[in-house]
């Protein structure tokens, strides 16, 4: 009898876990959805540049979340572009940026990218600067 009783047990805490039943209280998920970044702009066109005058691009943002949010690598496209940006938490509701210098080496036209990646978004955001070096 008494196996009998804790072999229906087991099976009940066994049907348990394929109930479905999801928490939404995972520090993961709950962090994930109070934390946001709103870019002020995604793509930049700088217009005309004078060659081999580097050129200075500032992408801004603001923490619209609730918790801070931290750039974790910023990763310019190719070696004509230098970046540099906000490396302390930017809490709820301040700005920071991202800045590429482009070193205008070569005249023409250009597109140049810049990856930013955070502990906001699972994916990285994809920043784009062009123009034409005169």
């Amino acid at each position: 009898m008494k196996s009998l009783k804790f072999g229906i047990v087991a099976v009940a805490f066994g049907l348990m876990s394929f109930t479905g039943v999801q928490n939404d209280n995972s520090p993961v998920e709950a962090y994930a959805k109070t934390t946001a970044v709103a870019w002020k702009a995604e793509m930049i066109d700088v217009g005309n540049i004078p060659q081999g005058t580097p050129k200075s691009i500032d992408f801004e943002f603001r923490n619209t979340g609730t918790t801070s949010v931290i750039i974790t690598n910023v990763k310019a496209a190719c070696g004509c572009t230098a970046t540099e940006y906000t490396k302390t938490p930017v809490k709820p509701g301040e700005t920071a940026s991202v800045t590429a210098v482009y070193n205008a080496a070569a005249k023409g036209t250009f597109q140049k990218t810049v990856t930013v990646t955070t502990n906001a978004d699972e994916a990285p955001t994809v920043l784009t600067f062009k123009g034409i070096v005169i």
